[in-house]
C-alpha cells in the first residue's frame, strides 16, 4: 500500500478543495472508496439539530480580499487586507463607517501571503495592542502591533511560500495566542516537529511556548496541510478548518500534541496513527477558511465551495446533527467567520482575491443571524 493513503470523508458530510492545480502536485496515490466509521457521533438519546441562517445584512461595501477581524471593546473591529496591507476600522451604527488605521507595509502581498489573520489582546483595553499574522520576503510572522506604530515581531521563520501559509489568529479561552500555519507547498514540514509548518501553534503574548504545550516548543498539533479557521467551543474544546489536496477538507477536533495525517493521509484514515476528522468535505464543495462558533454552531465560511458549512457541535466536543450548508452561491467566495459581540457573526467576502468574480459592492462584511433548529 502507498504511503500517500487518502484518509476518505465521513458519514457526516461532504468536501472541497483543491485549491488550483499548481496546489495539487503529487496527488496522492490511492484513494480509499470505503469511510471508516465517523470519530464524532451525535450522543445516542440526543436529538439532532439542524442550524440554518435566518436573516443576511450587508453591513460593508467596497473592501479588497479582507482577510480577518478582531472585535475591540468598544464594540467597533479591526479588519485586515491581504494585498493591500491596510487594517481598516469598522465602527459600529446604523451605517457602519470604516477608515483606514494603517498599512502593514512590512508584509508582502504574493500569492496566498500578504497580510492575514487579527487578533485583538485580551487586555486591549489597557495595552491597545493587537496581534498579527502577516507573510514577509523571507517568512510568516507574528508581531505585536499598536495602531499608528511599527509591528514588533514575536515569531519568525514560519515557512513561506505562494502557496498553504495559514494565518489565522486567536486568544484561546485558557488566554494564550494561537496561531495556524501551512506547510508553505512543502510536505515534509508538517510532520517535522522542528519545523513551525502544518502546525497550530500556542504561545504568550511575547511568543513564547505556552506553558503546558505538549514538546516544550510552541507546537501545538501537528501533520495539518493548511489550517485557516480556529474556534472553541462551550466546552473549551478548540475546532480547525483544514485545506486538503484533491479529496478531502476537513473540520478537526484539536488536542495536544496530535497528529492530524498530513501527508501521509487526506480525510480519515481509520487507523491510530493519526487523529480522523470529525467531517470531510469533496474539495468542490468547501475549501473552507475562517471558522466561528455562534452558542453551538461551528460556523465554517468557505472559498471555492461558496458557502457556510454550520455544524451542531456541543460543549461535550460532538456534533448533534449532520451539518448544514447554507448562502450556498450567494455572495461568492467567503474568507471568514466571526462571531460579534451582538451574537451575529460576521462573514467577509473574498471575490477580489484573484480567484473570485467581484460584484460591484465587492467585498462585503455580511452580518447573519442563525437559529439553531
Amino acid at each position: 500500500m502507498s504511503s500517500h493513503r487518502v484518509r476518505t470523508g465521513l458519514a457526516a458530510a461532504v468536501t472541497a478543495l483543491a485549491f488550483t492545480a499548481a496546489c495539487s502536485a503529487e496527488g496522492p496515490d490511492r484513494v480509499a472508496t470505503q469511510p471508516p466509521p465517523p470519530p464524532s457521533a451525535q450522543p445516542s438519546g440526543s436529538p439532532a439539530l439542524s442550524p440554518r441562517v435566518t436573516d443576511v445584512k450587508t453591513l460593508v461595501t467596497g473592501l479588497r480580499a479582507p482577510w480577518g477581524v478582531a472585535f475591540l471593546p468598544d464594540g467597533s473591529a479591526l479588519v485586515t487586507e491581504r494585498d493591500s496591507r491596510r487594517v481598516v476600522k469598522v465602527s459600529p451604527g446604523p451605517k457602519p463607517s470604516v477608515t483606514e488605521v494603517g498599512v502593514i507595509r512590512e508584509a508582502d502581498a504574493n500569492g496566498e501571503g500578504g497580510l492575514l489573520g487579527i487578533a485583538a489582546s485580551p487586555s486591549y483595553a489597557q495595552d491597545q495592542t493587537v496581534f498579527l499574522y502577516y507573510t514577509t520576503e523571507d517568512d510568516n510572522r507574528v508581531a505585536r502591533w499598536k495602531p499608528g506604530g511599527r509591528p514588533e515581531p514575536i515569531v519568525t521563520g514560519i515557512p513561506i511560500s505562494g502557496i498553504h501559509n495559514g494565518g489565522r489568529l486567536a486568544f484561546g479561552p485558557d488566554g494564550y495566542l494561537y496561531a495556524t500555519t501551512g506547510d508553505a507547498a512543502t510536505r515534509g514540514n508538517s510532520q517535522d516537529l522542528k519545523s513551525l509548518g502544518g502546525k497550530i501553534l500556542r504561545m504568550t503574548p511575547d511568543g513564547k511556548p505556552a506553558p503546558g504545550n505538549p514538546y516544550g516548543t510552541l507546537v501545538w498539533s501537528y501533520g495539518h496541510r493548511n489550517v485557516q479557521g480556529i474556534a472553541w467551543d462551550s466546552g473549551g474544546h478548540l475546532w480547525a478548518t483544514e485545506f486538503g489536496q484533491n479529496t478531502w477538507d476537513e473540520v478537526n477536533r484539536i488536542e495536544p500534541g496530535k497528529n492530524y495525517g498530513w501527508p501521509e493521509v487526506e480525510g480519515a484514515a481509520g487507523e491510530g496513527a493519526y487523529v480522523d476528522p470529525v467531517a470531510a468535505w469533496p474539495t468542490d464543495e468547501a475549501s473552507c477558511s475562517g471558522a466561528a462558533m455562534a452558542g453551538d454552531v461551528l460556523v465554517a465560511a468557505c472559498l471555492r465551495g461558496e458557502r457556510l458549512w454550520l455544524l451542531p457541535a456541543g460543549a461535550d466536543g460532538v456534533l448533534h446533527g449532520k451539518p448544514v450548508a447554507a448562502l450556498t452561491g450567494e455572495y461568492g467566495r467567503l474568507r471568514d467567520a466571526h462571531t460579534a459581540p451582538d451574537g451575529t457573526v460576521w462573514v467577509l467576502t473574498s471575490n477580489h482575491d484573484g480567484r473570485g468574480d467581484p460584484a460591484d459592492s465587492d467585498d462585503r462584511i455580511l452580518a447573519i443571524t442563525l437559529a439553531p433548529a
